[in-house]
């Protein structure tokens, strides 16, 4: 064996090894000198265009999207429940309940104490978020949250609680996700920053727009489905109103298209039940 030869090969590859990853090492720092500098150059422009924005959070750069079913109330489940005189289970996901004791939120809304309310006579009650109290309709909303984060909107993972004229909550209306778990591998995480720069270069942000909040989410697609795929989502508070933004395609999500084909479906299916009633009368 010709030594000499051997560690001249040897030297060779090593000497490629070394070029080959101080070029990977070069490439990494300027491309993340080129995003900084990217980044810098999008915030000069929303400051020009007087665009204002609460500080950005810092999330984790990678993200599953997840899987879940709808919740099958059981009878245990039912019987468990306190403060209700009737309660009903509609197409196995969705519970109905009157309650015995009703609750006044009083002059003042107090969103604590109906979240205790909520805890203590609503099933996996602390598994929801309050979102929002719709007067004119006599509506307190919640949502069911995954991880520490809300499930946007979703008619599957949501709490309506319904009051009267006086403030008394007179019964409400219950959907629920469980058997949560990662879909597929993870995908790295669009920074908020860059969320906000998509909205930009699409027209969501025009000159003096005012985002007051900016959090991730999930956003569930499906309809009218027992399985469910929640996509991790950006949310952003535009101008007093959601924007919702995958967090890993950076797709902007049409969710009123999506609603109203939502409530389409359900206006379909009260239809089709009419006339099943209808059918039997006959």
């Amino acid at each position: 064996m010709d030594w000499n030869k051997t560690k001249t090969l040897f030297i060779l590859i090593f000497l490629v090894l070394d070029v080959f990853l101080f070029y990977q090492y070069y490439m990494k720092v300027t491309s993340s000198e080129y995003e900084l500098l990217a980044e810098s150059s999008f915030e000069d422009r929303m400051k020009e265009n007087e665009i204002t924005y609460p500080t950005l959070p810092k999330q984790t750069s990678e993200e599953a999207y997840l899987s879940a079913k709808s919740h099958d109330f059981t009878k245990e489940e039912i019987s468990s429940l306190k403060n209700q005189k009737s309660v009903e289970v509609i197409d196995q996901m969705m519970l109905t309940g009157r309650f015995t004791k009703m609750y006044i939120p009083g002059e003042e809304f107090d969103v604590e104490s109906l979240n205790t309310f909520v805890r203590e006579n609503i099933l996996y009650g602390d598994e929801y978020k309050f979102w929002d109290n719709i007067e004119e309709e006599g509506r307190l909303i919640y949502y069911q949250m995954v991880k520490d984060r809300v499930i946007y909107e979703s008619k599957y993972s949501k709490l309506e609680l319904f009051y009267n004229q006086n403030g008394e909550i007179m019964y409400y209306e219950q959907t629920f996700l469980d058997n949560v778990e990662p879909f597929n591998e993870v995908g790295e995480i669009k920074s908020a920053i860059k969320t906000l720069e998509i909205l930009y270069t699409n027209g969501f942000l025009p000159a003096k727009s005012q985002i007051t909040n900016v959090e991730l989410g999930y956003t569930n697609p499906g309809l009218l489905s027992a399985s469910h795929v929640l996509t991790p989502t950006w949310r952003i508070v535009l101008n007093n109103e959601n924007v919702y933004v995958d967090a890993v395609k950076g797709d902007i999500i049409p969710m009123e298209d999506r609603l109203a084909e939502e409530e389409d479906m359900e206006d379909t299916e009260e239809i089709e039940e009419d006339t099943v009633k209808e059918t039997i009368k006959e």
